[in-house]
């Protein structure tokens, strides 16, 4: 199988590539590709165009939405389409990648956060039936993971892997992993992710594993994210690291920083947060976060090319 690597991909190849293509293509890149994630139940940042469309003019190559709620989906700005068109509709005014998280979260630490941003709903559930209504709206990535404090684990997320793998592994790319510790008293630190953790998730069906960028969790450095995306590598699978400690807010020199000891790790995606503002990562260091990894050319090639091509 022989595809374009994601860099030089334009919309209409991404639009026509499945699972095993898309993976190809992102692998192809060498650790340049850029996901943001970005919420859409939040005002955009500006106010009639969505945070999705923000970021892929800023040169995201994948749009991962934080807070989607696929059985009653809102991202604002967007134009009005029945809710079984909302994916696709974002697809038609970007031309990018789509990913949504669910959560498989624990019910009873779950509810510190009722009446927060955070707090959860049904139809953001990582489960089977939640992953097939994804997978028909037109998503391409489901991210397994937690928000803040909505008690994650990595038993919950290996379960939850295995479910959603046997409904929709077929057509759907699965990451899983965590970014934070998501409430879980010793899961902390080097807990968050470790390399069992990674192969207990490859084994359950994910194509990617999703780990702490360096220097964005106490005790993940460049060097232990270093050993755990080449014990993923090896077992033939993918590894984004993620900034989601609202350091995605941080000064542009931070964010270089980070993308670089991300880089010298592995990465295969890089991922940036969604709450530099509520809603995603401060502009500047989406771009800032882009150069570093690949330089003007191929950022300003992401900002430039018509979604029409």
């Amino acid at each position: 199988m022989s595809v374009t690597r994601l860099l030089d991909c334009t919309p209409s190849m991404v639009a026509g590539y499945k699972k095993q293509e898309l993976l190809q293509s992102i692998a192809g890149c060498e650790g340049r590709v850029l996901a943001c994630e970005t919420i859409g139940v939040t005002p955009p940042l500006l106010v009639d165009v969505t945070n999705a469309e923000y970021a892929a003019s800023l040169s995201a190559d994948i749009l991962l939405l934080n807070m989607f709620d696929v059985r009653q989906p809102v991202i604002q700005a967007l134009p009005k389409v029945s809710a079984q068109e909302t994916v696709r509709e974002l697809k038609r005014l970007t031309g990018r990648i789509i990913g949504i998280n669910l959560e498989p979260t624990n019910a009873e630490l779950s509810r510190s956060n009722d009446g927060t941003l955070w707090q959860m709903r049904e139809g953001r559930l990582a489960m089977a039936e939640n992953a097939r209504i994804a997978a028909d709206m037109g998503v391409d990535l489901i991210v397994l993971t937690g928000n803040p404090g909505n008690g994650v684990s990595n038993e919950a997320i290996e379960k939850a892997l295995r479910e959603i793998s046997q409904a929709v592994g077929d057509r759907v790319i699965l990451a899983a992993g965590k970014m934070h510790a998501s409430g879980v008293v010793g899961e902390g630190g080097e807990n968050i992710m470790t390399a069992e953790d990674a192969k207990s998730f490859i084994a359950a069906g994910a194509d990617i594993i999703l780990l702490p960028a360096p220097g964005t969790v106490p005790g993940i450095t460049q060097e232990y994210a270093h050993r755990l995306i080449e014990s993923v590598h090896k077992s033939g699978k993918l590894a984004m690291t993620a900034i989601g400690t609202s350091q995605e807010g941080a000064d542009v020199a931070t964010i270089r920083q980070i993308a670089l000891m991300c880089k010298m790790a592995g990465a295969d995606i890089h991922h940036i947060g969604d709450t530099g503002v509520p809603g995603m990562a401060l502009p500047q260091n989406i771009l800032a976060y882009s150069i570093a990894i690949r330089g003007e050319r191929h950022t300003y090639h992401r900002m430039a090319q018509s979604i029409n091509r």
